[in-house]
């Protein structure tokens, strides 16, 4: 029996390391929809600022354009993460996900691939070390997206979302603001041209929708063989040895 307990370990540990490495690898353009390879659609709007709240504090959103955005999850960062200090310090709840996405000319030539991508408190990094790869990467056709809803549900979505997912985010750019105790403001770029600080979008969603799921299967496995893994562990020490 323990030789059978040794075999099921072996193959839930197979399937965790499968699951890890596996789960954030991003499709192949043969995989993306069709809806990626279009660039953001903006529209100027009239909308009048307007008041959200999340937990006790109160913002002042101001809509600058209507936003819409279908890309590839390249990287994300979750502001409630416990290590994320400055949004804590800065009474910024709003603020529920930071998404980097491709979309647009990348999604069409496949140039996003063989790059590394990582998520910051604010922003979104990539880097190649083959220089015909960086060449080929459209900088333009890359956003990292600053999410803001008060909308319990909408948070829920996005904080499902995982890297290789394809997304969808309809919405506003938005400035916001807060007076509690003290005069916080945070602005948005209107433009896919611009780079550094303050050139990622800011938007206050009205819509998120995770249109394709990438390693779902993969996610899927490597909690079956978390599981395994335990039963394992446990029938190790509760079934009798095998007889010598």
């Amino acid at each position: 029996m323990n030789a059978q307990v040794n075999r099921a370990m072996l193959v839930s540990i197979i399937l965790v390391v499968a699951g890890w490495f596996c789960a954030d690898r991003l499709p192949g353009p043969a995989g993306l929809l069709p809806e990626l390879r279009e660039d953001p659609r903006q529209v100027a709007v009239t909308r009048p600022s307007f008041e959200a709240t999340v937990g006790d504090i109160t913002y002042t959103v101001r809509p600058l354009y209507e936003y819409d955005i279908s890309g590839l999850v390249v990287s994300l960062h979750d502001a409630d993460s416990w290590w994320d200090w400055i949004h804590r310090a800065a009474n910024d709840r709003l603020n529920v996900m930071d998404l980097c996405v491709i979309y647009g000319q990348n999604a069409r030539t496949g140039a996003y691939q063989g790059l590394s991508y990582s998520s910051g408190e604010f922003e979104c990094n990539f880097s190649t070390r083959s220089s015909e790869k960086w060449q080929a990467f459209y900088v333009p056709a890359l956003s990292n997206n600053h999410l803001l809803t008060d909308q319990p549900g909408i948070a829920r979505t996005m904080r499902g979302v995982h890297i290789g997912d394809q997304v969808r985010i309809h919405g506003y750019l938005s400035e916001y603001s807060h007076h509690h105790g003290f005069n916080f403001f945070r602005g948005t770029s209107t433009t896919r041209f611009d780079t550094g600080n303050g050139a990622c979008e800011t938007i206050f969603v009205d819509d998120v929708q995770i249109l394709r799921s990438g390693g779902y299967l993969w996610r899927v496995l490597m909690w079956v063989g978390v599981a395994g893994m335990v039963l394992s562990a446990a029938a190790w020490f509760v079934l009798p040895p095998e007889p010598v």
